[in-house]
């Protein structure tokens, strides 16, 4: 049996706890930063999952170190964790980082001990819908790096989730990258999925996801302009109501998660000489956005 903390039950959170608590013979532990009342996920095939584990809002409560650190919160709220990751880290923990960015080791490592960092990309569409709820629009889809580390993480969540460990792990990071950075259109438009039947919008993300692959490529990472097309059809084929997790925190007026998605472009593009102008403008408007919030 392991022990299971989970840092930050928002929408992804919550539902890799809800994966944790149905694979069974887990102890699992929820770390938030207020009280509530509740956790419910609703799953796709229309049952729900109510978790059932206890919740803590003070690291100061964390009584010994965790197995699995499955971190989610926001990559802008990472510094704000650090008093969960050191209460509850340890040389035999594994802090999974269910974060936005390609940059989750740099990101997380200094704030995790000796514990090991193993980044991780998710493709599952889940959303909040009121407080303490949250609906899961499809299979929790991971990825992560060959080795144990990622064998182990799906080992953790078994059935409940579809775990890809290794293959070309770089290129599926940058992947959601690209789509994450599109995704911001919807922030400062202020409209779901939706928003990509207008043509002109539509044109404005292919250009953004178009400098997102060249920048991956100036990184060493094969994805390609095909890729980055495939990104805008993944896009349009959501259902029209779908957002994203930038566009609920700019409806609610908070804190952007701007430069893991989209400022990380624009400052790597300038580092390789990659003209990325589309994805400068997105960013600097979404700092706007954020630093207004």
């Amino acid at each position: 049996m392991a022990r299971v903390a989970v840092v930050g039950v928002g929408a992804i959170g919550a539902a890799v706890a809800a994966a944790v608590q149905s694979a069974g013979g887990h102890e699992l532990l929820l770390c938030a930063r207020r009280a509530l009342d509740g956790v419910v996920v609703e799953l796709p095939d229309g049952s729900a999952v109510e978790l059932d584990a206890p919740l803590l809002t003070d690291p100061a409560g964390v009584d010994a170190p965790a197995d699995w650190v499955l971190l989610a919160v926001k990559a802008h709220q990472t510094q704000g964790a650090a008093g969960w990751l050191s209460a509850l880290c340890a040389e035999g923990t594994t802090v999974a980082a269910l974060q936005n960015g390609i940059d989750h080791v740099e990101r997380v490592g200094p704030l995790a001990g000796d514990a090991r960092v193993l980044p991780v990309v998710n493709w599952c569409p889940v959303e909040p819908v009121a407080p303490g709820r949250v609906r899961q629009r499809d299979v929790l889809r991971l990825a992560v790096p060959d080795g144990p580390a990622g064998e182990g993480l799906a080992a953790l969540l078994g059935d409940h989730a579809e775990v890809v460990v290794g293959g070309e792990f770089a290129r599926e990071a940058w992947r959601k990258l690209c789509a994450n950075a599109v995704s911001g259109v919807m922030a400062l438009a202020g409209r779901p999925a939706e928003i990509f039947a207008l043509d002109d919008v539509r044109e404005v993300a292919r250009a953004l996801a178009h400098e997102c692959a060249a920048v991956a490529r100036a990184e060493g990472v094969a994805l390609t302009e095909r890729d980055a097309d495939d990104v805008i059809a993944w896009l349009e084929a959501l259902p029209t109501d779908a957002g994203s997790s930038i566009l609920t925190d700019r409806l609610a007026g908070r804190e952007l998660e701007w430069e893991a998605r989209n400022g990380v472009i624009g400052r790597l593009g300038h580092l390789h000489g990659v003209a990325t102008p589309v994805a400068d403008t997105v960013s600097a408007l979404l700092h706007a956005a954020s630093d207004g919030a």
